[in-house]
């Protein structure tokens, strides 16, 4: 079996702006909860058989706690924050398998759903749908692969390399020093993505980086400044790097064939009329009387 982890927060701000805005009769936006469930319809009618998605049911996590500047639900638009609770619940109705995050985010749920399901040696390949660098820490071989279901591409590790220089375990370390604006954490001041690849694709890990650029077995432009900055900011980098490595304890499922999708439940009738959309419970109806 193949398992597909969705990342729901991402999807939700995907339709959010680039779908057309639609109200419910009571006023309320809900196009982009429409666009999320018609895409995760078109996964399944594409053949998927076991899916989970995971959404953060609240923006702020245990990382706030460790970093001020990390990010917030602060600047979200009212229209798209007011639609988070409601795509879970509709995807519930829906038969789908929702992880909602509060003490975690659901990035790690991903990485989480991901590490429990390779543990099943029925499971051929998990996909993790999301673009997102921080999900390539979690990519393995070719069994464990991030799907840009947008772009129809699949990174598998070998792609990790290609696109970040440095393989999954050292995605952390690389995101320590080079920084993730849309987390809100800075990274350190002259590392860029070539020099953070070059030193790690060497030494792989923070820790194994010499504090002194004369040690280093590996040449790159302004050394030494590099060398200067990881030593005065080094426990900021390990901040950092704790703040870029995704759980795999957040609670997600206990076996996979919990995500087996049985089809709508009876409530995603009404749960698709209040959304304006009756077409999407006779979508939902008719793949699963497909399998």
């Amino acid at each position: 079996m193949n398992i597909h982890l969705v990342d729901g927060t991402y999807e939700l701000f995907r339709h959010y702006f680039v779908v057309p805005s639609v109200k419910a009769a009571d006023g309320a936006e809900v196009g982009a909860v429409r666009g999320v469930l018609n895409s995760v319809l078109s996964l399944l009618g594409d053949g998927a058989t076991h899916v989970g998605v995971a959404t953060d049911h609240v923006i702020e996590s245990f990382r706030n706690e460790l970093w001020r500047g990390y990010k917030t639900g602060e600047g979200i638009e009212p229209d798209l924050f007011a639609q988070f609770h409601p795509l879970e619940e509709a995807l519930s109705a829906m038969g789908v398998v929702v992880f909602p995050m509060i003490e975690f985010e659901a990035d790690d749920a991903l990485a989480a759903g991901a590490a429990k399901a390779v543990e099943d040696p029925r499971v051929n390949r998990v996909f993790i749908c999301t673009p997102d660098k921080d999900l390539a820490q979690s990519v393995v071989g070719t069994r464990v692969v991030q799907l840009d279901r947008r772009a129809r591409a699949i990174r598998d590790e070998r792609g990790v390399v290609g696109k970040f220089g440095v393989p999954p375990a050292s995605i952390p370390d690389y995101l320590a020093l080079v920084g993730d604006s849309a987390d809100g954490y800075p990274g350190l001041p002259g590392w860029g993505a070539r020099s953070a690849a070059a030193v790690l694709a060497k030494y792989g890990h923070l820790e194994a980086i010499p504090g002194k650029a004369a040690d280093w077995t590996v040449g790159v432009r302004g050394a030494g400044k590099l060398a200067a900055t990881l030593d005065e900011y080094r426990g900021v980098a390990e901040l950092f790097r704790q703040l870029a490595t995704l759980r795999t304890d957040a609670p997600v499922f206990t076996s996979v064939d919990e995500l087996r999708w049985a089809g709508p439940r009876p409530e995603f009738e009404g749960v698709a009329a209040r959304l304006g959309s009756a077409s999407l419970f006779r979508r939902a109806k008719a793949i699963a009387e497909r399998r």
